[in-house]
């Protein structure tokens, strides 16, 4: 019986496909409130003011209270006060099942949260008395509207009660495409928030495609019309309106298995090719070494751990400020989820135009993972591979050295590479200068990087790294990262621990490869003797 491998089972056992933008946590600003210029600028010259004083502040604060209580009473719309440490989704969902409207204000949150507001001091000058503003952070009042969007369904929008007025906006992109296919009449099964099966699964994938900056927009632009909200029309029509920034943002692969068992026997196998000596609930993947808090930048950035917490496993692996996820969802289906905690972490900023690059990065990302766990059970190397690799050659960029398999440093590098497979942006020398001194047991200032120069010439050389034009970053080949993945896994996983069955003086320690070696000398012995090879010999 062939034991099932992680290519096969997604390859043969998936009925069903979907990449789509999953939660969408947006950050709401005003741009022309953020310094205490601004803020005068507001008060004075846009409201009128004479003197920008922070007894202002409370009116202002006021009218905006007055209008949500009277929303909630116009419309019979319960305001809840949160309590501290309360799940606010789980209360969230038993309104939600209460709610039967196409769209509205399901219910009112409201809690005492920090933010940075305007801390005022009095000054006095030439002409008087006058205030100064510094961003300061105080505990206020915050609104959360939970409302269901006729085309979003379930969301909500945070409003802080004081200036400058932060925003935050939660979507959801599963439950968009959701919306989408009950208004085309498409059938479909949901799994959690995600999808089971679809009648069209190709107009599914097309529609999750199609989401855009604008249909967020239009969401918030939506409710800033129908909520009560602080700044008035004039305010946001002479340029005091929100601007919105992608804070968080999910990008998920949803695998559906045929049976649930070929899911059960996926995690099994990721497991059991990931797990290391030592760690029995979190263990390292790409690269065999813990990294913790006072680990230098930037290595402490790129973590990879599998967790098996209970019956439910799942992998997770983080990169700066983001991570991946992989886990068994619902004991149906395989969901790889990328979540960007900073659009920063893929060189972009954080407006909200770029949604759709963050998107096509974590689809990248979550692409790249399948493809790593898939070459990690299939790394295996010709002869022709594994001379061409150890061998100096001559290659279009020069003659390229050999890296010789075992050699201490060219084993430090192979590990190395291992570290950055899953990186979109690929990695730079100082990235790899640090790991490489570490497992080849140099410092940084005895490995130095005129060293560490050699090393990415001749790994690009032999074809395992790719140079991106135009910058000093690689990025791992295929090959490479076959060549990385054998290499570590055969030097780690059999050379290395087995290598005390090649001492010949026994050590009064149990080692079942020795004795099974001495055995089978023992047995070739005999033989010889039999065929009296010793005595032709003498």
């Amino acid at each position: 019986m062939v034991t099932p491998n992680m290519h096969s089972i997604v390859r043969n056992h998936v009925g069903l496909t979907v990449s789509c933008i999953d939660r969408i946590y947006l950050n709401g600003y005003i741009p022309k409130l953020q310094t205490s210029g601004q803020l005068c600028y507001f008060l004075r010259d846009h409201l009128g003011y004479p003197i920008p004083s922070p007894a202002l502040f409370r009116p202002m604060h006021d009218r905006f209270v007055r209008g949500v209580q009277e929303l909630a009473a116009g419309h019979e719309i319960p305001i809840v006060p949160f309590v501290r440490g309360q799940r606010k989704d789980d209360v969230a969902a038993s309104y939600r099942a209460r709610f039967t409207a196409d769209e509205g204000v399901v219910f009112i949150g409201v809690a005492q949260e920090r933010a940075i507001s305007f801390k005022a001091s009095q000054a006095r000058g030439v002409t008087g008395c006058y205030f100064t503003f510094s961003r300061q952070p105080v505990a206020v009042n915050h609104y959360y509207f939970y409302v269901h969007d006729a085309a979003w369904g379930p969301a909500f929008v945070k409003v802080g009660t004081y200036l400058p007025y932060p925003v935050r906006v939660s979507l959801n992109g599963h439950e968009w495409v959701k919306q989408q296919l009950r208004r085309e009449g498409i059938g479909f099964e949901s799994l959690d928030n995600g999808f089971l099966s679809c009648d069209n699964p190709e107009r599914l994938q097309a529609i999750c495609d199609a989401l855009g900056p604008d249909d967020v927009q239009a969401f918030f632009d939506r409710w800033v019309q129908r909520l009560p909200w602080p700044l008035t029309p004039a305010d946001r029509a002479a340029g005091f309106a929100h601007r919105l920034a992608i804070w968080q943002m999910e990008v998920s692969l949803t695998q559906v298995f045929d049976r649930p068992v070929q899911g059960r026997h996926f995690f099994e196998e990721l497991i059991r090719e990931n797990l290391d000596l030592g760690r029995p609930d979190r263990v390292s993947l790409l690269f065999p070494t813990k990294l913790i808090r006072t680990t230098p930048a930037p290595p402490h950035g790129y973590r990879t751990r599998v967790i098996t917490d209970g019956v439910n496993p799942s992998l997770h692996l983080a990169y700066k400020h983001s991570h991946v996820k992989q886990s068994f969802k619902e004991e149906r289906a395989l969901r790889t989820e990328t979540t960007i905690n900073n659009p920063g972490d893929f060189s972009a900023p954080e407006g909200l135009p770029q949604l759709p690059y963050l998107r096509t990065a974590g689809v990248q990302v979550n692409r790249k993972l399948l493809e790593i766990e898939r070459i990690s059970q299939a790394c295996t190397l010709t002869q022709d591979a594994l001379d061409r690799l150890q061998r100096p050659t001559l290659e279009a960029g020069g003659r390229a050295p050999g890296l010789r398999f075992g050699d201490p440093r060219v084993m430090a590098l192979f590990q190395s590479l291992c570290h950055f497979a899953h990186l979109p942006q690929g990695f730079r020398n100082r990235d790899l200068r640090p790991l490489v001194a570490g497992l080849f047991g140099l410092d940084e200032t005895t490995y130095t990087a005129s060293r560490m120069t050699y090393d990415p010439r001749r790994l690009r050389l032999k074809g395992l790294i790719h140079r991106i034009p135009g910058t000093t970053r690689y990025t791992l080949t295929t090959y490479g990262l076959h060549v990385a993945l054998f290499c570590t896994k055969v030097y780690l996983r059999i050379l290395r621990p087995a290598w005390a069955a090649l001492i010949p003086e026994p050590d009064g320690i149990p080692r079942p490869l020795r004795d099974a070696l001495g055995r089978l000398d023992a047995e070739i012995q005999t033989l010889c003797q039999a065929a009296n090879l010793h005595d032709a010999a003498a």
